[in-house]
């Protein structure tokens, strides 16, 4: 249960009541599930009304970039919310990489992604980009930054670096907020938090 009490419908004026009918919709289309609080962070946001609606012009904003392969997104993400541990964001990051072309295996293999087969080059690099940002300080060198140029153009690391650091903002505020799981990998295989402090060999 959330440490703040969500805004409920009844509660919220139209305007946000409107956010909330658009949230739902986005994360149904999303993950193709429905659960009781698939909308909780939103809810807990809408006690600053201001502040949810320009949180969801971002979130609306980030859905509709489309420089970087869903795929991609789905790797990077998923490894940040499995290093902040945000149960909130592994539960639907795993349901949407899995949509997004990712297998159970590969989610499982996520925290020893440096070792297993089942990753590509680019795909472990973007893993590696994800784990520097993610940490406190962020590690990210010259030699990673250069090893991501010979996979991806400007614009491709540009939304990729917005992508992980979003969802870095998500954990972080689900995690203080005690906002938890929300059902939308339910009986389905589920990524495992990981620890920001494993140091990995990279580029």
């Amino acid at each position: 249960m959330a440490r703040v009490d969500p805004v409920s419908p009844a509660q919220a004026g139209w305007s946000v009541r409107l956010t909330y009918w658009f949230t739902r919709r986005a994360i149904r289309a999303l993950t193709g599930r429905c659960t009781e609080a698939m909308i909780e962070p939103v809810q807990v946001y809408a006690r600053i009304p201001a502040l949810l609606r320009g949180y969801a012009k971002l979130e609306a904003a980030t859905a509709g970039l489309s420089a970087l392969p869903d795929r991609v997104k789905a790797l990077a993400e998923l490894r940040a919310a499995t290093l902040t541990a945000c149960e909130y964001c592994i539960d639907l990051g795993s349901q949407v990489a899995r949509r997004w072309g990712l297998t159970d295996a590969q989610l499982l293999a996520l925290p020893a992604y440096r070792s297993s087969d089942l990753f590509t080059d680019a795909d472990k690099v973007v893993l590696d980009y994800a784990t520097a940002m993610s940490r406190t300080p962020v590690e990210v060198t010259d030699a990673l930054f250069a090893a991501l140029r010979e996979h991806f153009d400007q614009t491709q690391l540009v939304e990729l670096t917005h992508v992980i650091a979003l969802e870095n903002l998500r954990g972080r505020f689900n995690l203080a907020l005690g906002i938890g799981a929300a059902g939308f990998s339910s009986g389905a295989v589920c990524a495992v938090p990981a620890s920001p402090t494993t140091r990995h060999d990279q580029p």
